[in-house]
């Protein structure tokens, strides 16, 4: 599914961190025209990508190609990862030279998720940056609960200093890749079992009323088999899995018949309390 991020024209990317203790992600598969990178700072989360399951710990920085569908299927209750997308039209500016033409690219050229464990003070570094990026956008209650739900969604992102954004998401951008290029690639995937992959894509889709028992029969598989095979092959008992999405569409149409106004009002004044809290601490 292609999902519309919604970026306006003043902002060539955008930046947050996603934790599981604040953050009802919707788990659907979906692509979009941005390529995006996460950064692993603490706990592990699990990808479907190309029908092959990554689980991610700590110090992992991992790229999700324009093109390449991928979907969040789990994560640990103390997970923290950064998330940032940049636009087709920042990759154009920024990577000129050979050193990133892989940057070019609309999908990963191997199956699969590109990745690499990084060096401490490497990660440390990026780490660094990010959090300094992260000065002057919106409160990170308000990212973690309307980012990352879609097309479905009327969320926007803003950030008060828009040109400082925007040249710090060129500089991480082209620091990554070099990280990249210098570290060593994560290979630790699981192929999903058809009866799996099915599963998983009946449930993106909405088909979460269901039971387990006609779940499986769409699967062409009995109830004990499908359950077994997808706690074993994604890591998530399928029960909780399901609730999981339940969960997250209950919050996403919660926050859908919220006035327009009423947002716009949330978004505003959430920006400006991140923006001040410096000068309450002083």
């Amino acid at each position: 599914m292609l999902v519309n991020l919604k970026l306006a024209k003043a902002y060539d990317g955008l930046l947050y961190l996603a934790e599981s203790a604040r953050n009802l992600q919707m788990l659907q598969s979906h692509h979009h025209i941005e390529l995006e990178v996460n950064l692993i700072v603490q706990g592990t989360i699990t990808y479907v990508v190309d029908g092959r399951r990554f689980t991610f710990s700590p110090r992992t920085l991992l790229w999700l190609f324009p093109q390449q569908e991928h979907q969040l299927v789990d994560r640990s209750d103390d997970a923290q990862f950064y998330v940032a997308v940049f636009k087709p039209t920042l990759i154009r500016r920024s990577c000129r030279s050979t050193a990133y033409e892989g940057l070019k690219r609309s999908s990963n050229e191997k199956v699969g998720v590109l990745s690499t464990l990084l060096k401490p003070d490497t990660f440390d570094l990026i780490r660094k940056i990010m959090d300094s990026l992260m000065q002057g956008s919106l409160d990170p209650d308000l990212l973690n609960r309307e980012a990352g739900f879609g097309q479905s969604s009327d969320f926007i992102f803003e950030h008060s200093d828009a040109d400082g954004l925007n040249a710090g998401l060129h500089y991480l951008l082209l620091l990554c890749w070099r990280s990249q290029l210098m570290g060593k690639g994560t290979r630790d995937a699981i192929d999903l079992h058809p009866v799996v992959r099915r599963a998983l894509k009946l449930l993106s889709e909405g088909d979460t009323a269901q039971n387990i028992g006609e779940l499986a029969k769409a699967c062409g598989a009995s109830k004990a088999y499908l359950s077994r095979m997808f706690s074993r092959q994604l890591g998530v008992p399928m029960r909780r899995y399901r609730n999981s999405l339940r969960l997250s569409r209950v919050a996403h149409t919660t926050r859908k018949s919220l006035p327009t106004t009423a947002r716009s009002w949330v978004r505003r004044w959430g920006i400006i309390f991140r923006t001040a809290a410096p000068m309450r601490r002083r």
